[in-house]
């Protein structure tokens, strides 16, 4: 009598199989019909330039004249000449412009996120104007980049800024300081700018995810009389580490692609130069496509590597769940 049923049974969970696999090809091909039209706009809006400036960089291409260029392979890169060594590669310019982003996004990202998790926690509680102060605070984050750059240009300026101004009235400083302008303040400047508007954008971020989180596991942490300190390294971190990692990468990207900011602060200056202001140095000012190009292809691969890597310190792996 088993063994019949046994059998009986079989081709039914056969045919619940068969059901489920035909059902996940029909969702499979449903996503892909809803996802083909943005596929479709990103392959034309930034796949198509982005081969195009990969393909310029191995040519010697020109402003003048796009038109008219010749194929010179991995010369704009690195290239020797009469036994010295030309190209990206070797100009300490670009590397130095390297250095720049890298310890730019470090910094600042680092302070972001620390600021932005402080703000998150002050704004998910309850308190009178709360609605009022999760508005407030998204202002400096709304202002455009340019606007907002050029208005701490003014407010710093080292003759008619209200920064030097108020120093002085303090007695902070004995003299007005060219923020800007002087190498041992120029970076930081640009850096205190970026952490000032971007850090309302970490913060909107780390809410929506301390929004998420169940109400229960604090309130019995609090009759547990557990410290709301060690709750917070013990709980919340860790249940807002996907979404934080998520927060990381975003502004990570977009501060190591820099360049409206650093250029309206300090235009070409090769103290505060970032990668992407090279890059438009080589193509505008010299009009060098080729070597911008190769720019450009190496601050692509240089955020590529840095996401996987981010991704891997992370433990985040993509379409599953964090463990």
């Amino acid at each position: 009598m088993s063994g019949a049923v046994a059998q009986a049974g079989a081709p039914m969970q056969s045919d619940v199989r068969r059901r489920r696999s035909s059902l996940t090809r029909s969702r499979i091909r449903a996503a892909w019909l809803f996802i083909a039209p943005s596929l479709i706009a990103v392959a034309l809006i930034a796949g198509w330039p982005l081969a195009r400036t990969i393909w310029f960089s191995f040519t010697d291409a020109d402003l003048n004249n796009l038109s008219d260029y010749e194929f010179i392979g991995f010369e704009n890169y690195l290239a020797n000449y009469d036994s010295e060594w030309l190209g990206l590669l070797t100009d300490p310019d670009w590397w130095h412009s390297v250095w720049n982003t890298v310890w730019f996004t470090l910094v600042s990202v680092s302070i972001e996120t620390v600021l932005g998790i402080i703000v998150a926690l002050i704004l998910n509680a309850t308190f009178p104007g709360r609605g009022l102060m999760r508005a407030v605070i998204l202002i400096p984050w709304a202002i455009p980049t340019v606007v907002s750059a050029r208005m701490w240009n003014w407010m710093l300026h080292d003759q008619f800024g209200v920064i030097n101004d108020m120093l002085l009235r303090f007695g902070l400083i004995a003299a007005p300081i060219s923020w800007t302008a002087n190498p041992d303040t120029a970076l930081w400047t640009v850096v205190m700018v970026d952490v000032w508007k971007t850090t309302p954008f970490m913060a909107l971020l780390i809410l929506a995810a301390l929004q998420m989180l169940p109400g229960d596991i604090y309130e019995a942490a609090k009759v547990d009389g557990i410290h709301p300190v060690r709750v917070f390294f013990r709980v919340t971190l860790p249940l807002i580490k996907p979404a934080l990692i998520v927060a990381i990468i975003f502004r990570a990207l977009d501060a190591l692609r820099v360049f409206d900011l650093i250029y309206v602060l300090t235009a070409n200056s090769r103290d505060t130069m970032s990668m992407s202001v090279y890059a438009r140095q080589q193509l505008v000012d010299f009009q060098e496509v080729g070597l911008g190009s190769a720019a450009s292809t190496l601050i692509f691969l240089i955020i590529a590597l840095l996401v996987v890597m981010t991704l891997a310190a992370g433990r985040v792996r993509l379409g599953e769940d964090p463990r």
